[in-house]
């Protein structure tokens, strides 16, 4: 049975528990459809987990230990060189086609490999590193009356937290109150739109007035409905239910995560959207293989030369097979035939595979090597 969200009002609060245990039962389902509206109340967590909200830990890494090996293979075969050397150590493995030793294209196919590989795991560490080290900032957060601090990956929806001049905002928060004039806050999206001037934003008046008063911040229970996490930046439409009266919210009031306070002293917030939810991880999307301009011009020309290779061993192969059927038979005499061979068609198809891989240095490895030797350089 799947449940509609009913807004927090509605809900009898002695019939909290009850509510909340059947929304646990569906919250897995729940969190892989889109999300429609988000609810929440101020200083909650116990009613807002029934939601399923993310924490606001964040993940930038695209590898652990586990799906490094092959997730970054998966990636490098994409290269139509690698997978061509690939599928060349197969057919070596065909005693009656292979006139080569598998090593000859394993060593220089796992140098290739074994160079983006480091060089990959290099960067996807220093991810980590970046992850853990935003993860465990320092944050101020109101509980229990008493403004603690904690970590940031500890930040829930609902929370209230404090923020101080120069420091980062934690996640997307609604404004409340500051200790500038009228509830203004001054901002720096620098690192979201890339412009240096500062921003105002204001807080609502019926929140502006709670000031620094932890007892008037602890007790407030305000009520928000607001639209699901989406990547627009300049854009946020809400409402803030309060004491019966209901308080329209805009993007004005929000405060989003990758902004930093300047010029305040101090500034309350509540938390709306963390971690993967929040406008500035919206945007940065899923991982995707990405590919340069180079390996792109770099597949078309591997294409283009198995192709004038496929041409060149077809060629080969059917004046072997004129040439076994008119002449080869005095021969056999002194070289006879394997017993697999019944007749030049089957001779001709076996020495197609044996001019491919003959012929495999045509297709040339080589500029893969070079390439990440033209990329990487600078760091190895």
């Amino acid at each position: 049975m799947k449940y509609t969200k009913p807004f927090i009002s509605e809900i009898p609060w002695n019939y909290s528990w009850c509510y909340s245990a059947m929304q646990l039962e569906s919250q897995s389902e729940e969190r892989q459809d889109k999300e429609q509206e988000r609810y929440l109340q101020a200083n909650n967590r116990t009613f807002n987990t029934i939601f399923g909200y993310p924490n606001n830990t964040i993940k930038t890494s695209k590898y652990s230990i586990f799906n490094f090996l092959p997730l970054n293979l998966f990636e490098q075969f994409q290269r139509l060189a690698n997978a061509y050397f690939l599928i060349l150590l197969f057919l070596q493995l065909i005693p009656e086609i292979s006139s080569l030793q598998w090593y000859t294209t394993v060593i220089p196919l796992m140098v290739v490999l074994s160079i983006t590989g480091v060089k990959d795991a290099a960067d996807d560490v220093k991810r980590h590193q970046s992850d853990k080290q935003v993860n465990n900032r320092p944050v101020w957060i109101l509980e229990n009356g008493k403004v603690k601090e904690d970590k940031w990956m500890n930040v829930q929806v609902g929370d209230i937290v404090k923020l101080e001049n120069n420091q980062p905002v934690t996640a997307d928060i609604l404004l409340l109150s500051s200790s500038e004039p009228y509830g203004l806050t001054f901002i720096e999206t620098a690192e979201l739109d890339g412009e240096t001037n500062l921003k105002v934003k204001q807080a609502i008046s019926v929140t502006s007035e709670m000031e620094d008063n932890l007892k008037l911040l602890a007790a407030f229970d305000g009520e928000v409905k607001c639209e699901p996490p989406n990547n627009k930046l300049d854009k946020f439409a809400g409402i803030l239910f309060y004491k019966g009266k209901s308080y329209s919210l805009d993007h004005d009031k929000l405060l989003l995560r990758g902004c930093i306070i300047r010029n305040t002293d101090w500034c309350y917030g509540l938390v709306i959207y963390t971690g993967q939810d929040t406008k500035l991880m919206q945007n940065s999307g899923k991982y995707t293989f990405k590919r340069t301009q180079i390996d792109h011009l770099m597949n078309v020309l591997v294409l283009w030369i198995f192709l004038f290779l496929v041409i060149m061993c077809f060629v080969l192969a059917t004046g072997h097979g004129i040439w076994e059927n008119k002449k080869g038979y005095h021969f056999q005499i002194f070289m006879p035939r394997e017993k697999y061979i019944s007749s030049s068609a089957v001779s001709s198809f076996l020495i197609f595979w044996s001019y491919i891989i003959i012929l495999n240095t045509m297709v040339p490895i080589s500029l893969y090597v070079r390439n990440c030797h033209d990329r990487y350089g600078e760091r190895w």
